[in-house]
């Protein structure tokens, strides 16, 4: 199996680095897969201060390959549209477990952070953009919702209305607005991603690590994020079987305006 996420420890960073760049680190069943197995490995790793994530290439990641939609008939069955449940909840899992790991975790964010990688980045506790990255939730686009927490994590970071502005309308904004809005930490310049990065850890590094643990186990624990994900599943449960997700899948692969109907 190809190596689609490399993990590597450096003293007390764990870092985790999506690495399809020729895909601009579009995220595909056995990306994801690996990318499971690294936030299991940093959890079991001694010593940790922070866990880091990036993007290899031009790009954080792009999202979802949408190719994926149509592995899901291998793996779930040929009516999987009615197994959409048990889907979401699988992919859920992985950024639930990443965002209940005890263990700072920051995003280091370039070129694009778009649909399922924001739902990636809104897991962690932490964002640090390049000046100029575009982020953005573009599932209704698609004829869908963003159900892998983004819908959950974005109204718990910026508010409702902020939300909303970004989910109806599947824009896609710059680091400079999302700072703005408070969806970013910091924006720096692209070179400067990984020594911002690292500055923050060392200052993490001198609280105490059970301390640091339990104040974000306590801030996380003020919002019903499971109430939140179950929503989405079911959502998304009524969306992939309507005509306006077939439509929205297949102008997107056609690269045409999709015409909605409602159905």
């Amino acid at each position: 199996m190809s190596e689609l996420v490399r993990t590597e420890q450096r003293d007390a960073i764990f870092e985790i680095v999506l690495n399809r760049p020729e895909k601009r680190n579009a995220m595909n069943l056995a990306l994801y897969e690996q990318l499971e197995t690294a936030v299991h490995q940093a959890g079991r790793t001694d010593g940790l201060r922070a866990v880091l994530i990036r993007g290899e290439g031009k790009a954080f990641s792009a999202g979802i390959d949408l190719t994926t939609l149509m592995q899901l008939s291998e793996r779930y069955g040929n009516q999987w549209q009615q197994r959409m449940r048990l889907i979401t909840d699988d992919f859920q899992r992985v950024l639930t477990r990443l965002e209940r790991l005890e263990l700072p975790v920051i995003a280091l964010l370039h070129g694009y952070c778009l649909g399922l990688a924001m739902e990636l980045a809104l897991a962690c506790d932490i964002r640090i953009a390049a000046a100029g990255t575009l982020m953005g939730l573009p599932e209704t686009r698609l004829g869908i919702i963003p159900d892998v927490g983004g819908t959950t994590r974005l109204t718990r970071l910026v508010g409702p209305a902020r939300a909303k502005e970004l989910i109806f309308t599947g824009r896609q904004i710059t680091a400079e607005t999302a700072a703005a809005w408070g969806l970013v930490n910091y924006v720096v310049p692209a070179d400067s991603l990984m020594t911002k990065a690292e500055e923050l850890v060392a200052e993490i590094s001198q609280c105490a690590p059970l301390a640091v643990g339990m104040a974000k186990r306590v801030i996380d624990g003020l919002a019903d994020i499971d109430r939140g994900l179950m929503l989405e599943g079911w959502a998304q449960s009524q969306l992939m079987s309507t005509e306006d997700f077939m439509e929205g899948a297949q102008s997107f692969l056609m690269r045409r305006p999709p015409q909605f109907k409602g159905k």
